[in-house]
């Protein structure tokens, strides 16, 4: 028996809700370390954070990962140190990944 996946009006409330309450979260995270002076290591922390939280979240998926994976992993590697974008990193490792399970 398949989950009912339907949108009804409960389930674009809660989605609108999270997405209200994701907005708010940065918005007035944004807003308040404008107001206060952080020092310099606090801001370097705070820079490294979304690389920090995608290599925590992809992490064990390559240490579980076969060929297609380790492969989509080297190329990123190579296009973050080229580019030193790590949104398009992401965006061509995905793409990587696909492609590769596709072959492989």
């Amino acid at each position: 028996m398949s989950p009912d996946l339907s949108l009804t009006p409960v389930v674009v409330g809660v989605v609108l809700a999270m997405a209200l309450g994701t907005y708010v979260t940065k918005a007035g995270g944004l807003w308040l370390l404008g107001r206060i002076d952080v020092s310099e290591r606090v801001e370097a922390g705070l820079e490294v954070l979304p690389g920090a939280i995608v290599v925590s979240i992809l992490g064990p998926e390559l240490v579980e990962g076969g060929p297609a994976e380790w492969g989509a992993a080297a190329l990123v590697l190579l296009v973050a140190w080229k580019t030193e974008s790590v949104l398009l990193a992401i965006v061509v490792g995905a793409g990587a990944v696909v492609a590769l399970r596709g072959v492989l």
